[in-house]
């Protein structure tokens, strides 16, 4: 019993080693400029070792996004629990330019495979069912924001999330172009203002 504890220990440690080298190589070289043979190099394992954890660079990629998903919902739903209306608002603001900003590679390399993934139909069906998760989280957080504000969504919550992660990506697409597009405390006043919401800070305070 002891045996296969640690060998099922050592699989996950591999498995984790992996996936971060796999991060670090899609940052630095883009979704379509990755391989299986860098990352694996990367890792410090051969090929057979990373196609025991994940059978496609896909899957990789997945697995990488999943953890974003819960983890950024998980710091969404801490803060819905904590604050209210536009000083819950706020802190997602804060929390969302923070995380993108210890990381900005990450927006880049999404964007890129959003993109990919249009031309392939079972990477778009597996995006789009990871990107509903996400959405749903999102508009369940929102939702109570305005709860919690006493005030009625101009619109469904939904289509808040949706309009919310649309602007997101625009706006890392304008900072691939200019990184010093559309500063984030100019986001911080735009986005309350947009959904009804005043009375957010700059996140740089």
């Amino acid at each position: 019993m002891a045996t296969r504890l640690r060998r099922a220990e050592q699989v996950e440690r591999n498995r984790e080693i992996v996936l971060e080298a796999a991060r670090r190589v899609f940052i630095d070289r883009g979704y379509a400029g990755a391989s299986l043979e860098t990352i694996a190099e990367e890792a410090g394992f051969s090929r057979g070792v990373v196609y025991s954890q994940f059978g496609s660079k896909a899957d990789m990629f997945f697995a990488l996004l999943e953890r974003r998903i819960e983890e950024r919902a998980a710091k969404n739903e801490r803060i819905a629990k904590e604050l209210a209306g536009a000083e819950a608002l706020q802190e997602l603001i804060r929390a969302t330019h923070l995380d993108t900003a210890a990381e900005t590679g990450w927006s880049f390399v999404l964007t890129e495979f959003r993109a990919l993934a249009m031309r392939d139909p079972e990477l778009n069906r597996r995006y789009a069912d990871a990107h509903a998760r996400t959405v749903e989280k999102l508009a369940s957080v929102y939702a109570r924001v305005f709860a919690g504000a006493g005030r009625k969504s101009p619109v469904p919550a939904r289509s808040m999330a949706e309009f919310l992660l649309a602007g997101y990506a625009g706006i890392a697409l304008e900072r691939a172009a200019n990184p010093d597009a559309i500063p984030a405390h100019d986001v911080a006043q735009l986005i309350p203002r947009a959904l009804g919401l005043d009375g957010a800070e700059d996140p740089r305070q």
